[in-house]
């Protein structure tokens, strides 16, 4: 647990610079959002060589023109690739353009098949327990796939964005099942914002109507907070 977001970007980091230590071929699964972007940060500062690192991002918008800023292809690029120095042709991301979103989504989960699967998922966690753009009631089980946005994740997300209006409807994201595969889970949060999300995915039921909920069942999850978000935790703020 760590003071502020800094702290949780340096703690979160070292645990993916352990596995990329350990295999400078890693997969790592790429969250958005205002979460991880502290580890991102924390990663650019580390020096350590990631051009052999793969990295598939969690999810993507529909409806973006191709360039947009707020995509998170450009994102991703912007805040991960390039600042990391990852090779661009090893990072992959759910792609919007085609017709065939469901042979897109299939072909995305066979190439992380392909790749052998993630090594750390890093993940943050939505006010109504979305991770990934799996919103409440998405199937445990579920594949990549498109999802229609809850309006709650559109208000929150409405801050990056010119006008609430503009924010996408719809989105292309990993299923549950696609992120319960990889090998350790990574989920960061920071500010007093993320403290109920954080208690009810931690202690609260394992329920398909808080997605969050289902890291209680995987075998390697590590969970990185700072005060503020842990200050619901009670006794267990030490996880």
């Amino acid at each position: 647990m760590g003071k502020d977001a800094d702290d949780v970007g340096r703690l979160a980091a070292e645990i993916v610079l352990a596995v990329v230590r350990g295999n400078p071929a890693a997969v790592l699964g790429l969250a958005t959002g205002s979460s991880p972007l502290p580890v991102y940060m924390a990663l650019a500062a580390s020096a350590l060589d990631f051009s052999r690192v793969s990295g598939f991002a969690l999810d993507e918008y529909l409806g973006l023109p191709d360039g947009h800023p707020q995509s998170y292809a450009e994102v991703i690029r912007t805040v991960v690739t390039e600042p990391l120095g990852m090779d661009p042709r090893r990072v992959h991301v759910p792609d919007p353009h085609g017709t065939d979103h469901a042979a897109h989504a299939a072909d995305y989960d066979a190439a992380l098949a392909a790749v052998g699967g993630v090594d750390v998922q890093i993940l943050g966690v939505g006010s109504n327990g979305h991770i990934g753009f799996n919103e409440p009631g998405s199937a445990f089980d579920s594949c990549t796939r498109v999802v229609p946005l809850a309006e709650r994740t559109r208000q929150d997300n409405a801050r990056f964005f010119d006008t609430p209006d503009h924010v996408p409807r719809e989105c292309l994201t990993q299923g549950i099942g696609t992120i319960f595969g990889a090998r350790q889970l990574l989920l960061v949060a920071h500010g007093g914002h993320k403290a109920e999300p954080v208690r009810r995915a931690l202690q609260g039921p394992v329920t398909e109507d808080f997605p969050a909920s289902i890291i209680q069942r995987h075998p390697h999850v590590t969970v990185v907070l700072d005060d503020a978000a842990a200050s619901l935790l009670g006794d267990a703020a030490a996880v």
